[in-house]
């Protein structure tokens, strides 16, 4: 039977509105609430909002972001179930009036919980919380499933620029990213590397490695992230501090059939795991000339569909 399903999150990549259009596609009646969509009605209400973060110390905007939330579930009815992706970003009074809208209310971690605390929401507040991160899944009794793969299977290019290609944010992954253009570099292996980022510090490295990377202030559309990373053989994924799960980039490979360098160790444990695709690195970056010189091995059907989105619905919402 067909189900009203809901999904709540800020969407900054765009992953999200995937989600509703899967449930879709299966048949059900899904909407997704964007959080970022909220804007200030007028320039009255953005001025009042700045000197109450001035003056009050409190941000009327992320306040009224979260009543926007529930203005659009009194507009959408009750819904079966409601999925809220990162949910530290709601309060707990806004949960619970949230919550009064379902009949199952649950919750999926983009990042761990150190990175992201959510503390204050483990009171069996939600019905249940996924997780990819393995030690969330541990200490906190998470549900564990990976992320999603949310991309049709792509043709293998015929024809690349580079032999490796990397796009990030500016963080403390650099100084692992500048290890590994090292090496290639050293073993003329091509690449072409994209940091995406805008503050001081990074103005100061700029000029320091504008050899080896490209920096942009801009931030590439999924279509453009996907088109880029066309562009290479392998594709560089690099784990953050308290991070273990797996990121986007290992299913945005599988999809488009690209090999990875990484150092998150965890993706060994994955059955999708293939040393002919993926090579792990450790603080001393060594990788043998024949992971550049070898086609990439295409996963088997029955374990590429186990990460497809649709079967990463079916799962999360019971269906």
């Amino acid at each position: 039977m067909p189900q009203k399903i809901c999904i709540v999150s800020f969407d900054h990549w765009n992953y999200d509105y995937h989600i509703a259009n899967t449930l879709n596609n299966l048949g059900h009646e899904a909407k997704h609430i964007k959080i970022g969509n909220y804007k200030h009605k007028n320039v009255k209400d953005k001025i009042i909002n700045t000197l109450s973060k001035v003056f009050l110390g409190k941000n009327l905007k992320k306040i009224k972001r979260q009543d926007y939330i529930l203005e659009c579930l009194e507009t959408m009815g009750k819904q079966d179930q409601i999925l809220v992706i990162n949910p530290e970003v709601i309060d707990l009074k806004h949960h619970k009036a949230i919550k009064k809208q379902t009949n199952r209310y649950i919750a999926y971690l983009y990042d761990s919980v150190a990175r992201n605390p959510m503390e204050h929401l483990l009171n069996g507040l939600f019905d249940t919380i996924f997780s990819f991160d393995k030690n969330d899944i541990v200490n906190y009794g998470f549900k564990p499933i990976s992320n999603y793969n949310y991309l049709p299977k792509l043709k293998t290019s015929t024809t690349t620029d580079y032999d490796v290609v990397y796009l990030g944010s500016f963080d403390d992954r650099l100084p692992k990213l500048i290890s590994i253009l090292s090496f290639l570099e050293t073993e003329n292996i091509s690449f072409k590397c994209i940091i995406v980022g805008k503050n001081k510090a990074l103005n100061l490295l700029k000029e320091q490695y504008k050899h080896i990377i490209d920096f942009t202030e801009s931030a590439l559309s999924q279509d453009q992230l996907i088109k880029f990373y066309q562009t290479g053989n392998i594709i560089i994924d690099l784990i953050r501090d308290d991070q273990t799960g797996l990121s986007f980039r290992f299913f945005e490979a599988m999809a488009i059939q690209k090999k990875v360098i990484t150092n998150n160790k965890n993706c060994k444990n994955y059955d999708f795991y293939d040393a002919n695709n993926i090579v792990v690195i450790d603080q001393d970056v060594k990788i043998e000339q024949s992971f550049f010189k070898t086609d990439y091995n295409p996963i088997p059907e029955d374990i590429y569909y186990k990460y497809t989105l649709e079967n990463w619905v079916k799962q999360v919402f019971k269906l």
